[in-house]
């Protein structure tokens, strides 16, 4: 009796490909996500230095990149194999994977306009300056001495809205006011002394933790106040904007509690 011969294995078809692209991208941009997020928040609680962080960051970028082209074979290929579970998990791998690629990248973009400063104040002639911070500023790679004249022209090309706020009420009153203001934008209030009308105070980033200083002058004019706000980066060249917006941050509240 004649028996059969064994078939040869058959090639992979686009209905099995299309059930592990798929699988492969959203794994892939999973991972992708979760270096980013654990980029900011492992350097916050210290576990890294923030230039691994900044390591940590870029590569996630180059995973959410990779795992976008993955998932747009992976669609293309479910979609030929009418896998349509396939399909759908594709597009959701695009989604995660152009989102972890788009935030670093249009940070660089950002980071690449802005100014490299990080010492940001609305008196660029006689900035406010640092006094009970200055001991926390012990191992910081930024100096709490304002840079000068190039700092100050930087600043006033990118920020140019940025300066002293006049309050149409005397000192004290705007001392309590700038005070409270503090208190409500989060801040770490170090130092509050009005006979002098300095406010000192430290605010830390969400993602990466990083540590910024801020102090806070009051002056007396008439029966009005002069409002000036000093923000200073304790790391880093390049402040990508932050310090500006806390001080316009800062000064809007101070500004619609008056």
């Amino acid at each position: 009796m004649e028996r059969k011969t064994a078939q040869p294995d058959k090639w992979p078809t686009a209905r099995h490909y299309g059930r592990i692209l798929p699988i492969a991208a959203v794994a892939l941009a999973l991972i992708a996500a979760m270096s980013l997020v654990a980029a900011g928040f492992g350097t916050r609680l210290g576990f890294w230095h923030f230039r691994t962080g900044f390591a940590i960051l870029k590569y996630g970028a180059y995973g959410g990149l990779l795992s976008t082209m993955l998932a747009l074979v992976a669609a293309i290929v479910a979609f030929k194999g009418k896998f349509i579970p396939g399909f759908v998990l594709s597009l959701i791998a695009l989604a995660i994977g152009i989102t972890v690629f788009a935030l670093p990248f249009s940070w660089q973009l950002i980071a690449k306009k802005m100014p490299h400063i990080h010492d940001i104040t609305t008196d660029i002639v006689n900035p406010p300056r640092f006094v009970a911070i200055l001991p926390l500023r012990a191992n910081a790679t930024n100096p709490a001495e304002y840079g000068g004249p190039d700092v100050a022209a930087k600043q006033r090309a990118a920020y140019p809205d940025v300066k002293t706020l006049v309050l149409n009420v005397p000192s004290t009153q705007s001392f309590a006011l700038a005070l409270d203001a503090a208190h409500k934008m989060g801040w770490r209030v170090i130092a509050a002394i009005p006979a002098e009308g300095r406010i000192e105070a430290t605010d830390t980033t969400f993602w990466f933790g990083f540590t910024d200083d801020i102090v806070v002058r009051i002056t007396p004019a008439g029966n009005r106040s002069l409002v000036d706000v000093r923000s200073v980066s304790r790391v880093g060249i390049s402040d990508v904007g932050t310090n500006a917006r806390r001080i316009r941050s800062f000064l809007k509240k101070l500004e619609g509690s008056n």
